[in-house]
Parts: C-alpha cells; sequence; structure tokens
C-alpha cells in the first residue's frame, strides 16, 4: 500500500512507451491517471473538464513537435492558477525553463530531464513536491544553467561561492546538505545564504529561499 497521498492526474505524453511507463508508475504508487493523451490539444480540454490535481507533460508534441506542451501547461495555469504541473524534458532549455517560471499561477512547477523517470523513487518525491505547491528543477538542469551565467545580471553581486551556494539552494538542498556537498561546516552555509538574501534585497515577509532561487533560474 503506497504511503504517499493519492493525486488525480492528466498526463500528456506523445510517445506511447514512455506513456505507458509514466501511466504503469503512477498507478502502482496509487495514484489515478484521469487521462493519458498524445498531443497538446487533448491536454487542454481533458484539464478544463476534470480539473486534476496536477498535469505532467513533455515539452515537445505534435503537430510540430516544439513546445506545445509547454506552451498549454501555461495555458492551463492561466486558466486554473492552482493547478499544479510537472513538465519532462530530453534536454536542458533554458528558455523553456523560463517561460515556465515566469507563468502566474500558485500551483507547484517542475522541470525533470526524462531519464530521471528511471529514478522511480525520486521522480514520485519531485512529483509530490510539485503537487504540494514546490518548485522543483532537475539539478543536471541547475548544472546546465550555472554554466551559462550572463556577465552584468542581478546576480553579478554574489561571489563565486556564493552563486555554488545557489546553485545547490535551486536543487532543494538543505544547509546541511550544501556543507557536505563543498566541504564546510553549516555555519559557513548559513553565512552565505544570509548574504544572498541580503545582496538580493529579498523581501524578508516572503520566503526568501525560494525568492533567491527563482531569480537565479530566471536570470540563468
Amino acid at each position: 500500500m503506497p504511503d504517499r497521498a493519492p493525486l488525480r492526474i492528466v498526463l500528456a505524453e506523445d510517445a506511447a512507451l514512455l506513456r505507458e511507463g509514466l501511466l504503469a508508475i503512477l498507478e502502482r504508487a496509487g495514484h489515478e491517471v484521469i487521462a493519458a493523451v498524445g498531443d497538446a490539444d487533448a491536454l487542454l480540454a481533458f484539464t478544463d473538464h476534470t480539473r486534476p490535481d496536477v498535469v505532467i507533460t513533455d515539452i515537445r508534441m505534435p503537430p510540430t513537435h516544439t513546445d506545445e506542451g509547454l506552451r498549454a501547461a501555461a495555458e492551463l495555469r492561466r486558466r486554473h492558477r492552482d493547478l499544479a504541473v510537472l513538465v519532462l524534458s530530453a534536454y536542458v532549455a533554458d528558455a523553456y525553463l523560463a517561460e515556465l517560471l515566469d507563468t502566474t499561477g500558485g500551483g507547484g512547477i517542475g522541470y525533470l530531464l526524462k531519464d530521471r523517470v528511471g529514478h522511480v523513487r525520486d521522480f514520485l518525491d519531485s512529483l509530490d513536491r510539485v503537487a504540494g505547491g514546490e518548485t522543483v528543477v532537475d539539478p543536471q538542469v541547475v548544472r546546465g544553467l550555472l554554466n551559462r551565467h550572463q556577465p552584468d545580471g542581478p546576480l553579478d553581486v554574489l561571489s563565486e561561492r556564493e552563486r555554488e551556494v545557489l546553485a545547490l539552494m535551486a536543487e532543494g538542498r538543505t544547509n546541511g546538505s550544501i556543507a557536505t556537498a563543498l566541504f564546510v561546516s553549516e555555519a559557513a552555509v548559513r553565512k552565505h545564504v544570509g548574504n544572498i538574501f541580503a545582496k538580493l534585497r529579498l523581501d524578508p515577509t516572503t520566503d526568501r529561499r525560494v525568492s533567491a532561487v527563482l531569480a537565479y533560474l530566471r536570470e540563468a
């Protein structure tokens, strides 16, 4: 018996084998896949009709196999502000990520690479976090964006070490996990995090950790 809360899900993936594999994983975890579709028009129609908890969608779908899934997800979040969306991609596409993060809405957002689905427990944990309202971005995506930093951006005030800490924060790591990864003390990490908040002038009444991560991802 699964110990995670069951979710009502609309799944959109044009590759039949991957779609069936995801369907099997989700149902074994106790979730209800109320629709499994292969194009963006069906994704829009079924989501509007059934009002799921989460939409899981590929970025590239028919007819052009470019960004139909992403555009459909953005439209659905405009229509249903609390809808959680988990986007799957075959590669790191920073332009797609920026557009997804800029979409208004109160529900969680996730961006995972498709090979992440091979790690079932991680995939299901990410799904739960997105359903709970969090922003979840695959660590490989974050590392790729770190190498594409643009000079003179709003994060240029950060030191190299502070940027490393912020990149690990974007992976969803705790201060303790960051300290282990960087071979420093947890107190040092707390100091770096405080410096990041101060330099980015984040509103102390908001979740500054999330705000810092979103600022980082949008600039990258």
